[in-house]
């Protein structure tokens, strides 16, 4: 299902860029709000005299939240739409499973929240060159819930609850469990589950048993919301602190209820931030919703205006100038972070940012940078 940009003049005056988006299915909540996020983008920037005197049309296609539709999605967007470039997704798999497609249409491919080192790079190091991100990377961010956990919070038994099949899971465990003993904690139990499981008891129960302080999830979705609400009612594990990655939606509170309170998420940015209020705000009048799934939205946003950058530098439309152009960005100011691309792809240098689960919904904690 591609979801076309309406008002549009013809061909001849657009310029087509597509968004991959899970609009149906787990990671819906994520999807819509991104979708929703880089049309605003859009409008925003053909109100503004769009991108050489062209408008900018986006095209969104639905991965349906599954790798595998992913490819498909991509191909409908490149060969039927005719995009230029294209944003997303949002999980690591989903750009994995993509690259080689991308790279062989010639099609730039900026994930939205697909930290995995693999995204930019294969397995031999080689640079993905149609494959870019907007976000940092899991060895970062597997370092900042390890530090986190061990050196803010002071808890040095740690525990870890991981998809086996997600190559975001996957990667986020992996440099946990590298990087929290450097910090001073040991780790007393690493278990795993599947996609799709709605009972995670007899995890918990072992986690339990371990005597872990705290408990790091880097999941997405609604099993993240699932282990809180079992840990919590069910276990009774009232003081094990729950620290997890960028996978937190607003949405699990509607899982969770209280049982998510006072724990701790990654994020990439804070929706304190004072200047991403003009975006909250024009995105409310918009849809009148307040942005629920906030990492999402700004995300998207901001890789809207870093295409519309891009195109610029590059002088035309043409996929390959695009894909140049990205690649050279450097001290390109949006409006969540500025953005210099290193030689593998990812963002330099971007602030680290937790959240707690206070009231309700997620609010800033602190920045941070791990030692």
């Amino acid at each position: 299902m591609a979801l076309s940009g309406v008002g549009m003049a013809s061909a001849e005056d657009t310029i087509k860029i597509g968004h991959l988006a899970a609009l149906t299915g787990d990671w819906a909540a994520y999807g819509q709000t991104e979708a929703n996020a880089s049309q605003l983008a859009v409008e925003e920037i053909n109100a503004n005299g769009g991108v050489l005197g062209k408008k900018l049309e986006i095209v969104v296609s639905d991965f349906k939240s599954r790798p595998e539709d992913a490819v498909n999605a991509v191909r409908r967007l490149i060969d039927e739409d005719k995009v230029v470039a294209i944003i997303g997704a949002n999980g690591s798999g989903v750009n994995i499973a993509c690259a080689p497609l991308v790279t062989e249409k010639g099609i730039s491919q900026i994930g939205t929240l697909s930290t995995n080192p693999l995204v930019t790079v294969d397995d031999k190091g080689a640079v993905r060159p149609y494959t870019f991100r907007i976000c940092f990377t899991d060895p970062y961010q597997g370092k900042l819930i390890a530090y986190f956990a061990a050196k803010e919070l002071g808890k040095k038994k740690g525990a870890i609850l991981y998809d086996v099949a997600s190559d975001y899971s996957q990667g986020l465990r992996e440099f946990f469990l590298k990087d929290y003993p450097a910090y001073g904690g040991e780790v007393v139990a690493d278990l795993g589950f599947n996609a799709g499981d709605v009972d995670f008891r007899a995890q918990l129960t072992k986690i339990k048993e371990s005597g872990a302080e705290v408990l790091a999830l880097p999941n997405m979705g609604k099993e993240l919301a699932l282990i809180m609400k079992q840990a919590r009612e069910d276990l009774g594990m009232t003081d094990i602190v729950f620290v997890g990655g960028d996978g937190y939606g607003e949405f699990m509170w509607d899982i969770a209820g209280d049982s998510m309170e006072n724990s701790y998420w990654v994020s990439h940015v804070a929706p304190e931030d004072e200047a991403m209020a003009p975006f909250f705000a024009a995105y409310k009048a918009k849809y009148n919703d307040e942005c629920k799934e906030f990492m999402n939205g700004v995300m998207a946003y901001d890789s809207v205006y870093w295409l519309k950058d891009a195109i610029e530098r590059a002088g035309d439309a043409d996929p390959k100038k695009i894909r140049d152009a990205i690649e050279a960005t450097k001290d390109l100011k949006l409006h969540h972070a500025i953005i210099t691309l290193d030689e593998q792809h990812n963002p330099k240098d971007k602030d680290g940012v937790m959240l707690i689960a206070k009231d309700g919904k997620g609010q800033l904690y602190k920045k941070i940078k791990p030692e």
